[in-house]
C-alpha cells in the first residue's frame, strides 16, 4: 500500500464524522426551538403570551399561545433570579450564555475516536505492514526487492579497481545482456547464476552495482535476511514474488546480497526455525530451475561464507559460475587508491605506490578507509592538501590503533620495553630480508600495547620457504629473546607473540609437512571461510597419542630453535642493543634508516649506554 493510498483512507472516515456533525448541527438549529434572550422571554411571561413554562437545569423552555406550529416554542438560557431582578431595574435586555453542546460532543465523543483511529492509522498499521501482521497480511508474501534502471546506481566499471578479473567476467554478463544474438549465436545460453565470493570489503556489493549502471536492464536488489521471517511458507511466497517481478522485467538481473542468510546448508534433521529456511532455499533452488535462460534472466548473489552454502545451491545449472573477488595485489592497491584519491587533494609528493606497499592484504574498504583517515589528518592540522605523512599516520592508526600518550610507564617499564620492540626490529633486520622495519616507537596504542614495531614487507609475496617462516618465529620471539639476555626472565609482553609464533609453527608441523619428525603427512586442513577466527583457520584430523606427542614436540623444538637464533641475532649486537635503547627512550620513535643505521653500529652521537637493571621482577608488559 503506498503513501497516497495510507492519505485517503485517512481522510474517508475523517470526512463522515465531519458530515455527521454538521447534520446534528443544522437539525438542531433547524428543528428546534427558537432561542431568545431571557429578558425577552421574562417580558413574554408577564404578558400573558406563555401558555407553558419548561424548566430545566440549564433553560426554559416556553409554548407561545396562538403561534403557528413551526414557531409555538422559545427557550431561553436560564439567569440567575437576583441577578435578573437587578437587570430589570436597568431596563436593559439581558440573557445568559449557553455553551455549545456541538463542541462538547465533539470533545467528549468524537475526539477520542479520532485520536485512536489516527493512532492506529501511524503507527499500528505501518508496524504490522512491516512486520507482516494485521493491516500487512496482504503483503505478506509480497518480495521486498528494490527495482533499479541504470541510471539509479551511478556506479559504473570505472568505480571498480584492484579485481580486474571479476570485473571482466561481469563485463561479459553485461555485454551478453546488451546484445545477446552476437554472444548466442554459437548456441551460448546465458548464466544462470553468477555468485561473488571473498573476504568482506573486496568489493562484491560495489560490483553488482557497477552490473546495475552497465547493464542498462532492470535490477532487482534484495537481501538474504529479507527472506526470513518466523512464519513458515513467508519466506518461500517472497522468493515467488520475486521472480514473479523478475519474469515480467525480463531481461533483467536480480541481485541477492548475503546469500548465506537465505542458502545456508540443509540438515537431515531440520529442528524449530530451519524449518521456514529450508523452505524458502527449496523455492529459491526450484525458481533457479524453472526460468528460461533464454528470456534474459540472470541470478547474481553475493557471499563471504561459501563453505556453509548448499551443495545443490552450487551445482551447475543453477550458479554456473563463482567469481572471486580477493584481496587485490599492489597493483590493484594503486589502483584503488587512485579512485578514491579523486576526491581528496594530494600533495604533489605523494607517491601512492608507496602507500600501496605499505599495506598488504589490505581490501578495497581497508584502503577507503585509509584515504579517509589520512583526509581527517590533514584537515586536524588545517593543511590544504594530504600528505605522505598523514597516510603514514593514518595507517598506524588503523593497524595500530590509537595513540595514548596520557598512559604513563615508570622508567623500568618503559626501558623493559624499549628492549622488547628492539629486540623485533633487530631480529628482523638481521634475518627477514624481504621485511623491511618501518617505524619502533614506545607510545602506547590500542588495547594493552605499550609499544609497536612497524613492519611491512618489500614484495607481495605468494610463496613462503620454510627458512622465511623460521625467520619470522625468530623475529616474533625476538622481545622475549631481549628481555631474557638482559633481564635473565621474561615478562607477559610477549603473550601475542607467542600465540602468532606457536601458530606458525603447528601450521609447518601438520599442514605444509616441514617437520622432520612428523615428515609431509597432513594433520590439518584449512578452512574455506574469509571471515578467520579460531573456527575458521584449521579443522585437525584425528590422530594417535603417539603422534599428538610427536606434533606437540616438534612444535616445541621448532619454537626453541627460533628463540635460540634471535638470542643469538642480539647476543652478536648487544653493544649496538644498548646504545639504540638509549636513543629510543630519549627519542619515543625511531624510523627506518635511524634503525638501520643503530643496527650497523653506525649511528653518530649516540648517548652512551646505561647499564641495565637486574635486580627485582620485571613489571609486566601487556
Amino acid at each position: 500500500m503506498d503513501e497516497k493510498s495510507n492519505k485517503q483512507n485517512l481522510l474517508l472516515p475523517l470526512a463522515i464524522f465531519l458530515a455527521v456533525l454538521a447534520a446534528q448541527y443544522y437539525v438542531w438549529h433547524s428543528a428546534g426551538p427558537r432561542e431568545i434572550p431571557y429578558s425577552e422571554f421574562e417580558q413574554d411571561l408577564k404578558d400573558g403570551k406563555l401558555s407553558q413554562v419548561v424548566v430545566t437545569e440549564d433553560n426554559l423552555r416556553g409554548v407561545l399561545k396562538g403561534a403557528g406550529a413551526d414557531q409555538r416554542q422559545v427557550v431561553a438560557t436560564r439567569v440567575d433570579p437576583q441577578l435578573a431582578a437587578h437587570l430589570d431595574s436597568f431596563h436593559v435586555p439581558y440573557q445568559a450564555e449557553k455553551p455549545n453542546p456541538l463542541i462538547g460532543t465533539l470533545v467528549s465523543w468524537v475526539a477520542p475516536f479520532v485520536v485512536l483511529y489516527l493512532l492506529w492509522s501511524l503507527v499500528f498499521r505501518r508496524f504490522a505492514e512491516k512486520q507482516g501482521l494485521g493491516g500487512g497480511l496482504m503483503a505478506i508474501g509480497k518480495s521486498k526487492a528494490k527495482v533499479y534502471v541504470e541510471t539509479d546506481t551511478r556506479v559504473s566499471f570505472a568505480d571498480v579497481a584492484g579485481v580486474d578479473e571479476a570485473k571482466a567476467e561481469l563485463q561479459e554478463i553485461v555485454a551478453f545482456l546488451k546484445d545477446p544474438m552476437r554472444y548466442g549465436r554459437l548456441g551460448a545460453l546465458l548464466p544462470r547464476g553468477v555468485l561473488l565470493v571473498g573476504p568482506p570489503g573486496t568489493g562484491k556489493t560495489l560490483l553488482a552495482r557497477a552490473v546495475a549502471g552497465e547493464a542498462g536492464v532492470p535490477f532487482l536488489s534484495i537481501n538474504g535476511s529479507e527472506f526470513v521471517e518466523m512464519f513458515v511458507g513467508v519466506g518461500a511466497a517472497r522468493v515467488r514474488d520475486l521472480f514473479e517481478q523478475a519474469r515480467a522485467k525480463a531481461p533483467a538481473i536480480v541481485f541477492i546480497d548475503e546469500l548465506d542468510a537465505l542458502g545456508k546448508a540443509r540438515s537431515a534433521f531440520p529442528m524449530g526455525g530451519q524449518d521456514e529456511k529450508e523452505q524458502t532455499l527449496n523455492q529459491l533452488l526450484s525458481e533457479m530451475d524453472g526460468f528460461d535462460p533464454k528470456t534474459g534472466l540472470m541470478v547474481l548473489a553475493a557471499t563471504n561464507r561459501p563453505e556453509i552454502l548448499d551443495q545443490a545451491l552450487l551445482r551447475a545449472g543453477r550458479f554456473d559460475r563463482q567469481v572471486l573477488v580477493d584481496r587485490p595485489d599492489r597493483k590493484g592497491r594503486v589502483q584503488i587508491l587512485q579512485v578514491h584519491a579523486r576526491k581528496v587533494p594530494l600533495a604533489a609528493a605523494v607517491d601512492l605506490d608507496q602507500v600501496a606497499a605499505m599495506t598488504p592484504g589490505f581490501s578495497g574498504a581497508d584502503l577507503a578507509n585509509l584515504v579517509n583517515e589520512a583526509a581527517i589528518f590533514a584537515t586536524r592540522r588545517g593543511a590544504d592538501c594530504v600528505t605522505a605523512d598523514d597516510f603514514t599516520q593514518a595507517l598506524e592508526r588503523i593497524v595500530a590503533g590509537i595513540e595514548k600518550r596520557g598512559r604513563l610507564l615508570n622508567p623500568r617499564e618503559r626501558r623493559v620495553v624499549a628492549y622488547h620492540e628492539l629486540g623485533h626490529a633487530f631480529v628482523s633486520l638481521a634475518l627477514m630480508r624481504d621485511t623491511a622495519v618501518q617505524k619502533v616507537s614506545l607510545i602506547p596504542r590500542g588495547i594493552g600495547s605499550l609499544g609497536y614495531t612497524l613492519q611491512r614487507p618489500t614484495e607481495d609475496r605468494y610463496l613462503v620457504l620454510r627458512s622465511e617462516l623460521e625467520s619470522r618465529m625468530s623475529a616474533l620471539l625476538g622481545g622475549r629473546a631481549a628481555e631474557l639476555l638482559v633481564y635473565e626472565e621474561a615478562s607477559t609482553g610477549a603473550a601475542d607473540d607467542l600465540v602468532k609464533a606457536s601458530a606458525i609453527a603447528r601450521d609447518m608441523v601438520m599442514r605444509f609437512g616441514l617437520s622432520g619428525e612428523i615428515g609431509p603427512v597432513v594433520y590439518a586442513e584449512e578452512s574455506l571461510s574469509y571471515l578467520g577466527g579460531p573456527t575458521a583457520t584449521r579443522a585437525e584430523k584425528p590422530c594417535s597419542e603417539h603422534v599428538a606427542e610427536q606434533i606437540d614436540a616438534a612444535v616445541r623444538r621448532l619454537l626453541d630453535e627460533a628463540l635460540a637464533r634471535a638470542t643469538e641475532v642480539l647476543r652478536q649486537r648487544r653493544a649496538n642493543l644498548e646504545i639504540a635503547v638509549e636513543v629510543l627512550l630519549q627519542r619515543e620513535t625511531l624510523q627506518e634508516p635511524e634503525l638501520q643505521a643503530l643496527f650497523d653500529g653506525a649511528a653518530a652521537g649516540a648517548p652512551a649506554p646505561a647499564p641495565p637493571a637486574t635486580s627485582g621482577k620485571v613489571a609486566a608488559v601487556a
